[in-house]
């Protein structure tokens, strides 16, 4: 299937397609295009839209707080794996002001920034960020499992 989006992405634009293809599309083709061509590219190529404007899979309310196309696909496709679901409020709260987002939040953002920064076009951020989203896959996996006593390092001041 054909997948498009905004160009110039940054967290959830390169969260959906990690996400897309891990667990709902093996062979997917993304396309990052203009927001104002995303309906003549729907038009004519069928590709599925997300994160943009008017489309089914895009930031949306639910009981009150905002949530992110991570979650519209997660919703959609009717996706349950707890760990997943650990990601996507990562993932929200990185791409969304939500209250409280978890502390990863703040580090994911940074580093899609960061990465965003460093490719030549969207598909090289893609491919520089999909190992990010694997390690924070696991990481999720481990907390939720409770394999693994997950510890933060709170740097203290020199004295």
């Amino acid at each position: 299937m054909k997948w498009v989006t905004r160009e110039k992405a940054k967290v959830d634009r390169i969260a959906c397609p990690w996400l897309i293809k891990k667990f709902v599309d093996k062979n997917p083709e993304f396309l990052f295009v203009p927001p104002e061509t995303i309906p003549q590219v729907v038009k004519d190529t069928g590709a599925i839209a997300y994160d943009a404007k008017g489309v089914e899979l895009t930031h949306y309310k639910e009981n009150g707080e905002e949530r992110v196309s991570f979650d519209a696909i997660i919703k959609k496709y009717k996706l349950t794996d707890p760990a997943l679901l650990e990601l996507a409020k990562i993932v929200r709260g990185a791409d969304a002001k939500i209250p409280n987002p978890p502390p990863e939040s703040a580090g994911l953002e940074a580093v899609a920034h960061g990465f965003r920064n460093l490719a030549k076009d969207d598909f090289d951020n893609m491919r520089l960020q999909f190992p990010t989203y694997d390690a924070l896959y696991k990481y999720c996996q481990l907390k939720t499992e409770g394999t693994q006593k997950l510890e933060y390092n709170v740097a203290q001041p020199a004295r």
